[in-house]
């Protein structure tokens, strides 16, 4: 009889193992992954003017990987026949579009990218959230991103270092820099309420005090960061997702959050003067914006009318994906700028194109025509709804942040590193007002 001797494995090996061992039996893993990896720098790159691929987007893949496995397998709980029909309504129009486009090659490369942030990663997220654990750690990776961020962003506005804004190094940008100006402010938007929803679903008996405390605190630090972004847009989207979590949860305590939200600014803003003159001059020009807009609204609006234009010449099934900023300069009106400016210690001064309508829903109508439009408001109005019926524990986290990408969307669209968390939350929504055949209503525990 002969004997086989085995060595033992070495210990990167075993780790390895362990780890993919870990991330099978809960991928969510990698859903928190993908928005972690949001914070790491990119560079210099301008990751708003083409697709670049992202250590958040190698994780989102990565995740889709694991889910189809274990799809494949049965391991996993398929996806609702509501969650597939709108899933599957985005893929056609998306395809229908790209076939018809003026550019099909071109268009090609803008498929994928709509395919992965609307349809492939927001289905892996519903499939790997299987119990409330799963959610939680989600939402925790949102908090902890938002930390991250915020803590630089703070930094960069009282010392000075951060992107230019009236001239001055005061714009809190975080780890994204001056390309990619609303990156911070999106991820601490999502943090923000997060935390909020976190901490509101620990009141009452059984809920952890030291956990509503924490997420309270992290929720008011927050707020600081995201106020000296100076991004109107975030603002206006945070401050209507809060009113909304906030009164489907409890509407006296809303009007109690209102009066403090208030106290505490006052004695910030006009007390201690943070960021008072910023801050005071930007929501003052909010109230302009149609009155007497500044030249970034005025371009948005021009942006917006750009897109009516190319939608008149392809109205059923639009242009085509990544048609539009070929299609800008023939349908502009000639008072459109050239570009906005961007600038900072790392990049300088630089001219950055407008090569977008800064509107989701005008992008989509302008290169996926009425079909796009139709199948996109669908799955956002589906999946609001859904929330708003089922808005305890988990569906009120999803609430907010979902109702935050739908009002941010006003004014802005995909594009950019934090792109990628606009799959997760909508994957997060997916789960909670789609919960399926084989859930409770909710999560199970």
């Amino acid at each position: 009889m002969a004997l086989t001797l085995q060595r033992p494995s070495p210990a990167g090996g075993l780790t390895v193992r362990r780890t993919a061992g870990i991330v099978t039996a809960r991928p969510s893993l990698l859903a928190a992954a993908t928005v972690l990896l949001v914070c790491l720098p990119t560079g210099e790159k301008d990751v708003t003017a083409a697709v670049h691929v992202t250590a958040a987007d190698l994780a989102s893949l990565a995740l889709v990987a694991v889910t189809a496995l274990d799809l494949l397998r049965g391991r996993t709980r398929r996806l609702d026949r509501t969650a597939a029909l709108l899933l599957g309504g985005i893929v056609l129009a998306a395809a229908a579009a790209t076939v018809t486009s003026i550019e099909p090659s071109t268009s090609l490369t803008g498929f994928v990218r709509l395919l992965q942030v609307f349809v492939l990663v927001p289905a892996a997220v519903v499939c790997s959230l299987r119990d409330r654990r799963d959610q939680r750690i989600v939402l925790g990776s949102f908090v902890a991103a938002a930390l991250v961020q915020g803590v630089v962003g703070a930094h960069q506005y009282l010392t000075r270092t951060g992107a230019s804004y009236t001239g001055q190094p005061i714009r809190a940008v975080g780890t994204f820099g001056a390309l990619d100006i609303m990156g911070m402010s999106t991820v601490v938007s999502f943090g923000l309420l997060a935390a909020l929803a976190l901490a509101l679903g620990e009141r009452g008996p059984g809920g952890s005090r030291r956990l509503r405390l924490a997420t309270t605190g992290a929720a008011a630090f927050l707020a600081f960061p995201l106020a000296v972004s100076f991004s109107r847009g975030s603002w206006i989207a945070c401050a209507v997702a809060a009113t909304v979590l906030l009164l489907r949860a409890d509407a006296r305590l809303a009007a109690r959050a209102a009066v403090l939200a208030a106290a505490a600014a006052v004695v910030l803003v006009g007390g201690l003067g943070l960021g008072a003159s910023g801050v005071t001059d930007r929501l003052t020009s909010i109230g302009s914006v149609s009155a007497a807009p500044d030249q970034s609204v005025s371009d948005r609006y021009d942006l917006w009318t750009t897109a009516g234009r190319i939608w008149q010449d392809h109205p059923v099934t639009g242009a085509g994906p990544k048609a539009f900023q070929r299609l800008r300069d023939s349908h502009a009106p000639l008072r459109l700028s050239s570009g906005s400016d961007a600038a900072d210690a790392t990049i300088g001064f630089q001219r950055e194109p407008l090569l977008s309508p800064h509107n989701m829903y005008f992008l989509v109508l302008s290169e996926q025509g009425l079909v796009g439009v139709v199948a996109y408001l669908a799955l956002f109005l589906t999946l609001l709804t859904g929330c708003l019926r089922r808005a305890g524990g988990p569906a009120l986290a999803a609430l907010a942040l979902l109702a935050w990408v739908t009002v941010d969307f006003l004014y802005a669209d995909i594009g950019g590193t934090t792109t990628v968390l606009t799959s997760v939350v909508l994957g997060l929504a997916a789960r909670s007002a789609l919960p399926g055949p084989d859930s409770r209503g909710a999560y199970a525990e």
